[in-house]
């Protein structure tokens, strides 16, 4: 098998939660990069209790080589990240939303929104229509077409 397919990622990133969860750990994204060479298999991880640390990423990257090495079809050579979140992250899915509720974020407007191309606050939600974030004790809405990104902020 040259590159794994849609199925193979789906069963690498159910083990890969399963796994993390042991450790207290969350997956909030599964990528593999087929232009890279060797291809990069790249897992980004939390803890969910404390800020993510080497050892996290560490122990977690030693139990998933162990699963990966038992895997028929993936004995092709690859790099394997584990990562955690950066500061500067990008939120992009419904899970990444869910999983940073109540963190610090930004939220940078394609243009002004309410007079402001910039907003920083916590996070409260995202939904179809809006991204809600708190900025000094109120909640604010803004329009999820006119937000052309949402990172994590210090």
């Amino acid at each position: 098998m040259s590159t794994p397919t849609a199925q193979f990622l789906e069963q690498i990133t159910e083990a890969a939660q399963s796994l993390a969860a042991t450790l207290g750990l969350e997956v909030l994204a599964v990528s593999y990069k087929t232009h890279a060479h060797p291809p990069v298999l790249r897992i980004d991880i939390r803890h969910q209790e404390h800020p993510t640390g080497i050892d996290d990423c560490a122990q977690f990257s030693r139990l998933l080589e162990s699963y990966l090495d038992t895997l028929e079809g993936f004995e092709h050579l690859y790099s394997l990240e584990v990562s955690s979140p950066g500061i500067d992250r990008k939120l992009t899915t419904e899970r990444e939303f869910a999983a940073f509720r109540g963190f610090p974020v930004r939220v940078t407007g394609y243009g002004p929104i309410q007079g402001k191309k910039v907003w920083e606050g916590t996070l409260l939600k995202r939904d179809e229509t809006t991204v809600q974030i708190t900025l000094q004790g109120r909640i604010v809405s803004l329009p999820w077409a006119e937000v052309a990104s949402v990172q994590l902020a210090q």
